[in-house]
């Protein structure tokens, strides 16, 4: 059950990330190479990518994707992608077609699944509130590097942390406050996941 859950849901998440890719060159506002990088200056793409490759390693049995915290940085990635979304970002665009199913699969769906992925295989009582130093890497490059590519380029992937927009004092607030938000969220689960522990669900 739990391979073949694998491969349903790094189908549907490369799926996704696939269409989004060609959608966003079809409807592109900028030279090709530029669109390319700003699509991958998207957190949203970013972290859907990596939940793709997870469950493609999960599919395949690759070691790395089973060691304990893994599920659980990836699990943190998405719930803020879409907690994000919901809340600051679903109200500024209304897409539709094909980029509302994808926009939903990105941005409700797959947080979704990967948290029931979680919930059913993380190994619960291996995780350790010391890895949220490893799991923050991610997010603060993301920032600081998105932020050093918006100085150079003009381009910023959200209104949050457009500097051109908002000012350096609040997008460099915004990005602190959402740093905050992610080791908040990482202590959650890891709180969850130890409770949880020792009720076994996994099928």
């Amino acid at each position: 059950m739990r391979k073949l859950l694998a491969i349903v849901f790094a189908i549907s998440t490369w799926f996704a990330v696939i269409v989004q890719f060609f959608l966003m060159l079809q409807n592109r506002v900028a030279s090709v190479p530029e669109t390319i990088i700003r699509f991958f200056s998207f957190f949203t793409i970013l972290t859907n990518a990596l939940v793709a490759i997870y469950f493609t390693g999960q599919a395949f049995n690759i070691r790395f994707t089973n060691k304990a915290g893994v599920l659980t940085a990836v699990t943190v990635y998405i719930f803020i992608v879409g907690i994000v979304y919901q809340v600051l970002l679903r109200q500024i665009w209304q897409p539709t077609g094909m980029q509302q199913v994808v926009d939903e699969m990105l941005h409700t769906f797959n947080p979704l699944v990967v948290m029931l992925y979680w919930y059913l295989y993380e190994k619960k009582e291996e995780i350790h509130y010391y890895q949220i130093k490893k799991w923050m890497i991610y997010p603060v490059a993301y920032f600081v590097l998105i932020n050093i590519r918006g100085a150079i380029s003009g381009f910023y992937p959200y209104p949050f942390i457009n500097v051109s927009q908002i000012g350096w004092t609040k997008a460099m607030s915004n990005s602190g406050l959402l740093t905050i938000f992610f080791v908040a969220v990482a202590f959650i689960f890891i709180a969850i996941g130890r409770k949880t522990s020792k009720y076994p669900v996994a099928i």
